[in-house]
């Protein structure tokens, strides 16, 4: 019988957030998978537990992650966790899991820390739907499409970012949904320099130019009013049908969902993606 992968969270910022179920999963586990072993030997040793480890992160999750499902597949049990907050999201283990799935391998979420629940809680910014779009691609192409798809999204939207990309992504941001579009800059969760900005894509564009900023940012920009002079229109189909193309959808598929998510024709719509 296989045994099960634990999806494990780990602190963004304040060691009071390990719960006692975290502990414990960590405690029983066989072995543990990390993202980076030295990040997570901290941890241990704060919690005095003493466990093997297996490097996993997005270089080797081919090799490793081959490695870990054969474990599991022989009846050792795995908490995986990340150098902070929640495995699997916007995180590699989101292919383990996948892997486990495919194989009917047992795979238990412990509950506990996520910077993306954590910023939007503060933000300011409506909470009832929200869409999380992770870090933007570096490639300008595939960014350009991203930001596009979403110009017309009325949901929040939260994205993660870096701080050496911070002024470069809320300048992109700023050109696409404007720049008095209203932000919430979430920075060091739960750390002890904190810090939530509220203020405009524009105002925080010019900030961060002249400021280098610190810490990994967490960004909870508002949806899109949608006035009826900028109805979305067939352009804007087609990049939306783009970027779904590039995930993997048929063009039928991808047609279908723009369509529905934009309010247009779906056979004009298709019709329009034919001839390009």
């Amino acid at each position: 019988m296989s045994g099960t992968l634990y999806l494990v969270p780990t602190p963004i910022g304040n060691l009071g957030d390990i719960s006692p179920r975290m502990a414990d999963t960590l405690a029983q586990a066989d072995f543990i998978a990390a993202e980076d072993t030295r990040v997570t030997v901290k941890l241990l040793n704060h919690l005095g537990i003493k466990k093997p480890m297996a490097a996993y992160h997005r270089h080797n999750t081919e090799a490793s992650g081959r490695a870990i499902v054969n474990r599991l597949l022989a009846g050792e049990s795995c908490a995986l966790v990340t150098d902070a907050g929640t495995p699997a999201i916007s995180d590699p283990g989101e292919e383990l899991v996948s892997q486990c799935a495919q194989l009917g391998i047992p795979v238990c979420a412990v509950p506990g820390p996520c910077a993306l629940v954590t910023a939007l809680a503060v933000s300011g910014q409506p909470t009832g739907r929200f869409t999380f779009e992770g870090f933007l691609a570096m490639n300008k192409k595939n960014r350009r499409a991203h930001l596009e798809s979403l110009r017309w999204e009325q949901r929040t939207m939260i994205f993660y970012e870096a701080p050496h990309k911070l002024a470069a992504t809320l300048q992109d941001l700023a050109d696409t949904f404007g720049a008095e579009r209203t932000v919430s800059l979430c920075r060091e969760l739960t750390k002890l320099h904190e810090e939530i900005v509220r203020t405009t894509l524009g105002q925080a564009a010019a900030c961060y130019q002249e400021n280098t900023p610190k810490g990994e940012f967490v960004l909870v920009v508002r949806g899109a009013e949608r006035p009826e002079e900028l109805e979305p229109t067939l352009e804007d189909g087609l990049v939306l049908v783009e970027r779904l193309r590039e995930e993997g959808l048929s063009l039928r598929d991808a047609v279908k969902r723009a369509a529905k998510e934009l309010g247009l024709s779906r056979n004009q719509l298709y019709n329009l993606a034919m001839d390009r």
